[in-house]
């Protein structure tokens, strides 16, 4: 990441949040809040103006939703901002149409402070954050449907319980479909290391694990998500798992 802040997008229809999320983050000396949007076509069309590196996004929005608005906001080949998907319900369908549209983070309103805080960096550096019982409940339920969802959802730990994932149109009952295979093939170290990352391991329990430094796993990470076309390493653990290779 570059010395310059995170700049930082806020999408919600409430005021109040939104004035909440910001002093929040600007309060940190690593990330500045340079806009807020109260509508999906708001939110698209400040995305495409001020270009920031992340952007939170509410679901349910005047005009257009949260998550068409991301859908549209991801699709854009200028804007190559992270979205977290923010909202106050744990619904299975939200979450599942997130990941869907291209978001790369899904967190709760009653989320902490510095959940908040660590979601946005970890979303500007691109490594995501794996929490494992959200990430193996969308993982089981794209393979018990056989469906192959375009990318899965970084998920901040939250005061939630996990619920029965609700059927939706994005491929329940269809048949699985393993995308070719990859143009340069992953060596056995990077192998190794997706492996790794499908099981939610961080850089320093994947260092531990393979007795290599940190700064080398990032290198292998960078290459595996590089080798999949993958945006972050948690839409790779998705990929891996569509290809049948974690």
């Amino acid at each position: 990441m570059s010395d310059s802040p995170i700049r930082v997008l806020l999408v919600d229809d409430h005021a109040m949040l939104r004035a909440g999320f910001r002093t929040i983050l600007d309060s940190q000396p690593d990330i500045t809040v340079v806009g807020e949007a109260s509508t999906g076509a708001e939110a698209v069309a400040q995305a495409s103006a001020l270009r920031p590196d992340v952007i939170t996004m509410d679901v349910q929005m005047p005009d257009m939703d949260g998550i068409e608005a991301t859908r549209l906001i991801v699709r854009d080949p200028e804007v190559s901002a992270a979205i977290a998907i923010v909202t106050t319900f744990d619904r299975d369908d939200y979450l599942y149409q997130a990941l869907d549209a291209g978001a790369s983070g899904f967190l709760l309103k009653n989320a902490g402070a510095e959940d908040l805080i660590t979601a946005v960096r970890a979303l500007a550096a691109g490594d995501g954050m794996l929490a494992p019982e959200v990430t193996r409940r969308v993982l089981a339920r794209f393979a018990a449907a056989g469906a192959s969802p375009a990318s899965v959802p970084v998920a901040v730990p939250a005061a939630s319980t996990p619920r029965e994932p609700a059927q939706s149109a994005t491929g329940a009952g269809t048949a699985r479909m393993l995308p070719d295979p990859l143009p340069e093939p992953l060596t056995d170290r990077e192998a190794e290391v997706l492996t790794l990352l499908a099981d939610a391991r961080s850089n320093a329990e994947i260092a531990a694990v393979l007795f290599i430094g940190e700064a080398t796993v990032k290198t292998h990470v960078s290459r595996v998500l590089q080798k999949l076309g993958a945006r972050d390493r948690v839409q790779a653990v998705v990929l891996a798992h569509r290809r049948g290779m974690a």
